[in-house]
This record gives C-alpha cells, structure tokens and sequence, in this order.
C-alpha cells in the first residue's frame, strides 16, 4: 500500500500500525490533525475485507474528526482508531489490551473512546491499561447515544426551516439503521410527531421499533429511496454514493452515520439535485460535545443545552451554502477548515475563503 499518495491520506500528520503476535492484533491509528488541540477519537473494532479497507476507514475516519471538531467549536485534533476483527485470532479482549498498551506507549499522541464495536465495558478494559482514554460521555447520567441522536434531531429541525418546512409534525423521516443513536432518533421523532419508516438488517431491532413506535418497516436496499421528507442514515458510511443519490426522493438528508459520502462528487449532486444536504460531522457532532474536560461529568440537562448549539451550527451551514451558491458540505469544510487554518484540500481550493464559527465553546482539557 502507498500511503502518502493514499486518496484519503490528506497529509495526516501521523499513521501507525499496530501488531502484537500473542494476541494478534491488528490496528490502524490516524492522526490527521491537531492544530486546534491533542488528537482524540473513537476506536472501531469490526472485520475489515482488507489491511487497504481498514486503512482507509482509519484514514477517513480521522479526517472526519478534524471537520467535526471544527466545525463545533472543540480544541481538539481529529484521529481515529480501527482494529481488524479477526475471528479465530486470540481473544477479543488479549486484542483490546494489547491496543492499550501501545496507546499508553504513545503518551498522549492519541485518546480513544467508544465507537462501531467497541462498546463503554470495552473502553473500561482499555482503561486499565492506558490513561489516554476519553470521558465516557454521560457516564454518571446516561447514554451518549441520546446526545447524538438529540444533535441528529437539531440539524434536521434546522435543515426543515431551511426549506420552509418548519415542525416534525406529519414529516416523514426514513431512518436507516437502528442501533444505540437510529432507535433513539427513532423515539424522540416519534415524541415530536413525525411518522417513521425504518430499516435494520437486525429484524429484532426492526420489530422494537414497531412495538415503541409504530411506523413502517420498509425491505433492505430501499430505505434511501423511501417517499420521504428527510432521508437519515444512520448505519454505516458510504451510503450516500452513484448508486443511491440518484434514486433518493427525499429533500433533506440528515443522519448519524459517519463518511456519508462515498466522494466528495456525491456532495455536489445532492445539490444540484435540490436536495438539501446535512453535513454528517456537522450533525452528528452530539457525542462530542457531550464530553466534559477531564475530571468532570456534565449533568444531563447541560450536555443535552450544549448539543442543541447544532441547531445554530447548521444554520450557518446551510446559510452559506445559499448565499455562496455552494454545495452544503463544501459549505461545512469551509467553516470547518477556516477555523482551523488547515489549507483546503485540493477539490475545493476554488471556494476557500475564512470563516469564523460562532455558538460553541472549548472543552479543551
């Protein structure tokens, strides 16, 4: 693999991987930013096709916590973790403690935290192990979930005024995917009066949803092209790409999955399309601003004041995408990128212009 001349290598500042023989680890760590403060983001563990796909999850994902920090007003760097799942290769939790001892060896270049498969009694394990391990968010007071799918909620509500489609209120909403944040989306769409389709590989999960909430279970590789008013994929990454952006109905696209867009085309097709587009590192920020400095737990009514800012964040966003007559993720990285003063990557040098975000403030430890 070439990795400075990687697709989504986007001159990360550091990219390690991490073996360990007696467990068999596998990891990648990306660092791809930390000129606004140290380097923190999520550990994903899941079985990865290839060494190349999980290298490039790392890298994308890393970037996109860059974007995100920015764009919420956080002092912190963006970096990611993934471990290969490998069944049948030591045990799970040998291969969780073996990434924590390397993270220790690193000395703060990175802090990990919950993320795809890695759930809060994992981090407590690596814990053990490491200092450089992040706040679980609402550790004494709830589930973080809440927070991200509470900042989903917000960036919908604001991408609704946007098109002059003010309330949830008889809205349709197709939610893709019902983990922790899909099913908590779920239910606070289903409190504020919207009408739900949904769709989750787990049928367990789907018939949660319908016993909880009522709505429509819709069949696999439809939900994208639902008669919707906001489509919100909240699975995996990816799902906004050739394939389904053309087919969507929808005109809001909103949700909690990260790395919605397969490339950075697929952003300027919703556009042009007429679809109105919430950048996901703008929207599904909740989980991050929920995180107190170190040594500090935010009650549940003072995360959930804070996450709510995204309502403002993306206002911005979609304001500058009118005003400049740019696609609304073009319009995302340049808030993003004008705070952080990191030069454009290369498919939007034509807009740079500075910005200034406003709404939010530091947690910086």
């Amino acid at each position: 693999m070439d990795l400075f001349t990687h697709p989504d290598f986007d001159d990360h500042e550091l990219v390690i991987a991490c073996t360990d023989r007696a467990s068999g680890l596998r990891a990648f760590i990306a660092v791809h930013d930390t000129s606004l403060g140290p380097g923190m983001g999520g550990c994903r563990m899941q079985h990865y096709a290839s060494e190349a796909a999980a290298l490039r999850d790392a890298l994308r994902l890393s970037r996109a916590m860059s974007y995100k920090y920015a764009a919420s007003g956080l002092s912190y760097g963006g970096a990611k973790a993934v471990i290969m799942d490998v069944p049948g290769t030591g045990t799970r939790n040998a291969r969780l403690l073996a990434f924590a001892q390397i993270l220790e060896r690193l000395g703060g270049l990175y802090t990990t935290a919950e993320d795809a498969g890695i759930d809060t009694a994992d981090v407590r394990l690596i814990s053990t192990q490491t200092r450089h391990v992040r706040n679980l968010p609402l550790e004494e007071t709830g589930d973080g979930a809440l927070c991200t799918a509470w900042g989903v909620l917000h960036g919908i509500r604001a991408a609704l005024e946007h098109r002059d489609m003010p309330g949830f209120a008889g809205r349709t909403v197709a939610v893709e995917g019902l983990g922790k944040v899909g099913m908590a989306l779920c239910g606070l769409l289903h409190q504020a009066g919207a009408k739900l389709l949904y769709y989750d590989i787990d049928a367990a999960r789907v018939a949660q949803a319908r016993e909880a909430y009522g709505g429509v279970a819709v069949p696999a590789s439809t939900i994208h092209k639902a008669e919707a008013d906001v489509y919100a994929p909240c699975a995996l990454g990816a799902t906004l790409n050739p394939a389904t952006v053309p087919e969507i109905r929808a005109r809001i696209v909103a949700g909690a999955a990260n790395n919605q867009l397969s490339d950075a085309a697929q952003d300027r097709i919703l556009w042009e399309r007429g679809i109105t587009y919430c950048p996901d590192y703008v929207v599904n920020a909740g989980g991050v601003l929920s995180v107190a400095p170190r040594g500090k737990v935010y009650a549940r009514a003072d995360a959930l004041a804070r996450v709510a800012g995204i309502l403002d964040t993306t206002r911005q966003v979609l304001a500058l995408s009118r005003s400049e007559r740019i696609p609304s993720g073009a319009a995302a990285d340049r808030l993003a990128l004008g705070r952080s003063r990191r030069p454009l990557p290369g498919h939007q040098a034509a807009s740079r212009a500075p910005a200034v975000l406003q709404g939010q403030a530091s947690v910086a430890d």
